[in-house]
């Protein structure tokens, strides 16, 4: 989910973008017919990239009168960065963020389909050490205020520590791998396919706590800017019913689509199929809906805007944690209603379950 962009990157995103903010909405605000998402690798997101280059994306932007491509990026905060920064009218995150890099920025961004939550796709290892309580006094390779820093730290409360017991050290997930392998590095957090591969090499490395632990809160989105959503809503709708074409192949357990997946993720079909055994994948219209509308979703968010407030990157001058706003279905809020820039929606997803796509 989720090269080496260093913890500046999240900091400069949240005061350049807060200036940059104005303009680049207004750059937003128009009726158009091409558009562009960004991707990363990631078991979850894989689906994007099938339904790209089998001409799923295409019929379904035809079908609308659209053209859209779906563009990989090799660095997953470097896409939410050139998307906050007006690049790309969609992108591929995580709900933490989506928060605290465009909405931290000053754009106001949309939430149109919750595909899938980790549920054990992040994880916490330790070399040659079996506990997580054990981790006390030890440095942490992680991608520093990302997901995998919430994870340590919902991680280090279930044990009763806190960071203040350990020292975390900023690593780009693409290094994650090559940085196990050496003997400095005793303790990591990160996601897969890295994970899995760790895990799968390395007889020293134990998995110690999960994101099953911690079930919806490490939730990966297709984000819009929510001006282009609002002037082009068939943007959304064929996005939707690409995800859910392919969602309904994946359902089948069809091998074709799935080993497709597999190589192009760097893995084969076991290893995609291990991957997405420890994913909450929202395969039917009516689960994304259900999701999307829960009571838990409004609490999730809250919990990570307060992690997001503690660690600064909530916004250049954010007094507290409800400095954001954000929205939800049925009208529910978290935060200042006057400064709402993140938003999450039922609308294209309740359209699959309705069959009004």
């Amino acid at each position: 989910m989720k090269s080496s962009t260093v913890t500046k990157l999240f900091k400069k995103m949240a005061l350049s973008v807060l200036v940059l903010g104005l303009s680049i909405n207004s750059s937003y605000a128009e009726v158009k017919d091409k558009f562009q998402v960004s991707w990363t690798i990631y078991v979850g997101w894989m689906p994007w990239d099938y339904a790209q280059q089998k001409g799923i994306v295409d019929k379904w932007a035809k079908k609308y009168g659209i053209e859209i491509e779906m563009v990989q990026v090799n660095d997953y905060i470097e896409s939410i960065n050139q998307y906050t920064a007006g690049k790309f009218d969609g992108c591929l995150m995580t709900n933490m963020d989506a928060l605290t890099i465009p909405a931290a920025g000053g754009v106001d961004s949309t939430a149109v389909i919750m595909g899938d939550y980790s549920n054990g796709n992040d994880g916490i290892i330790l070399k040659d050490k079996k506990n997580l309580a054990d981790i006390k006094g030890q440095t942490v390779n992680l991608v520093e205020l990302s997901v995998s820093h919430y994870l340590l730290a919902r991680g280090l409360e279930s044990v009763g520590l806190s960071e203040k017991d350990v020292k975390v050290l900023n690593t780009s997930d693409a290094d994650m791998v090559a940085a196990y392998g050496t003997k400095d590095v005793t303790a990591m957090t990160t996601w897969n396919p890295q994970l899995s591969e760790i895990l799968s090499n390395n007889p020293s490395a134990n998995l110690v706590f999960d994101s099953s632990k911690t079930p919806g809160e490490i939730i990966d989105m297709l984000v819009i800017n929510t001006e282009t959503l609002k002037d082009n809503p068939k943007l959304a709708k064929a996005l939707t019913g690409a995800w859910f074409e392919v969602m309904e192949l994946m359902k089948k357990g069809d091998e074709e689509a799935l080993t497709f997946m597999a190589k192009a993720s760097g893995t084969d079909l076991a290893g995609y199929k291990s991957q997405l055994d420890s994913t909450m994948m929202f395969y039917e219209p009516s689960d994304a809906v259900k999701f999307a509308d829960s009571e838990e979703l409004p609490k999730t968010m809250k919990k990570v805007s307060e992690f997001s407030f503690d660690h600064g990157i909530l916004g250049e001058g954010a007094p507290d944690a409800e400095f954001i706003g954000m929205e939800f279905p049925g009208g529910k809020t978290f935060g200042d209603k006057g400064n709402i820039k993140l938003r999450f929606i039922d609308t294209y997803v309740k359209m699959a379950a309705e069959g009004k796509l």
